[in-house]
């Protein structure tokens, strides 16, 4: 999974991580209610304006973690009696029944591998592992050169059949096993998002392993502030701070989750197009979209293309992206087109 690259700077102070809580705080008549707690193998944080304490926060509590065990019931590849966890123990050319939240999920990750010519592929499951970034293999050395090839040809996007009416999926082959762990967290929190619409609370920020999406305002009408993270081996720096109001943002990097073998450094992001981890300057991408499914999807394209390849397809898709990119001992910043005319429509 990408590792949180950005930091969320609160009116009312630094995000907490740890057990979840709810923690009132009254700033303008409105009270700020403030959720933190685990799950999809990371954290939440979830920020809500009330216009006075809720007398059934604990039910609250409930229906989000209720939603995001749903989620984790469906798309978890750590839990073995999950839906895909059972969609990868099926035999291939077998038509499998799909929720239809998951169904709508590979329908959009489907989109993305062929907007991405490959780039993003959620078959990559067995090289994930193999290269020690999934559930269930550690690696202790580099893989083998001719399992990495004959895995890589044994993948693709284009091997999934999907089936709109019923909602179904189909493998054409035997090796192919899904890993949403590059979109999964997005829809996580447009799933949160939704609830807490449902539930009537218009202000809020949701933020599940760094991916965020927000709605209106804090009180007094200020933004949420979200600022993007820089590379910095002193600690976590802002390179850029964000002023979001309704947008939902993503983030891919290449430097927190990775390993070290002969003094060479391993990205965990691997190019389903090679089999081997990404290999250039491009050391985060973060994308601003109305749905933080589709950002946190894009964002690993993105990064997966590196900075040239990503930012052509950003400006061939209109999506609104802020690149940092690595330069000597510095970074160097890039953004799209979009990127600032979505910062003025805030």
């Amino acid at each position: 999974m990408k590792r949180p690259l950005v930091l969320l700077l609160l009116l009312f102070g630094a995000l907490l991580v740890g057990p979840r809580l709810f923690q009132p705080e009254t700033l303008h008549d409105n009270v700020i209610l403030s959720l933190n707690g685990k799950t999809m193998g990371t954290s939440y944080s979830i920020r809500l304006v009330a216009d006075q304490m809720a007398a059934d926060s604990e039910q609250l509590r409930d229906r989000i973690d209720g939603c995001l065990e749903h989620i984790n019931d469906l798309m978890s590849t750590y839990r073995p009696a999950s839906e895909l966890s059972r969609i990868n123990q099926t035999p291939a050319h077998q038509w499998f029944a799909l929720s239809p939240e998951t169904f709508g999920v590979l329908k959009a990750a489907q989109q993305i591998s062929k907007q991405s010519d490959g780039a993003f592929d959620i078959t990559v499951g067995r090289l994930v592992n193999l290269w020690g970034f999934g559930p269930t293999i550690n690696l202790q050395h580099m893989p083998d050169a001719k399992e990495i090839t004959r895995l890589r040809s044994a993948l693709g996007h284009d091997r999934l059949q999907l089936r709109d009416d019923p909602p179904a999926l189909l493998k054409a082959g035997e090796e192919l096993a899904l890993d949403l762990s590059a979109i999964a967290k997005g829809y996580g929190v447009d799933a949160v998002a939704q609830l807490l619409e449902q539930l009537g609370y218009h202000n809020y920020m949701v933020e599940i392993g760094g991916e965020i999406r927000t709605r209106g305002h804090k009180p007094g009408q200020q933004p949420w502030n979200i600022a993007i993270e820089r590379p910095d081996v002193s600690g976590r720096v802002a390179q850029k701070i964000l002023h979001l109001t309704t947008t939902a943002m993503a983030t891919s990097g290449d430097y927190r989750n990775y390993f070290e073998q002969d003094g060479k450094r391993y990205s965990h992001t691997i190019d389903p197009r090679t089999g081997y981890p990404i290999e250039h300057r491009l050391a985060s991408v973060s994308v601003l979209h109305d749905s933080c499914m589709m950002a946190d999807g894009y964002a690993t394209a993105l990064m997966v293309l590196g900075p040239e390849a990503g930012m052509a397809l950003a400006e061939e898709l209109d999506l609104a992206v802020y690149m940092l990119v690595k330069d000597g001992d510095s970074f160097t910043s890039r953004r799209s087109s979009r990127f600032d005319k979505y910062l003025a429509a805030q």
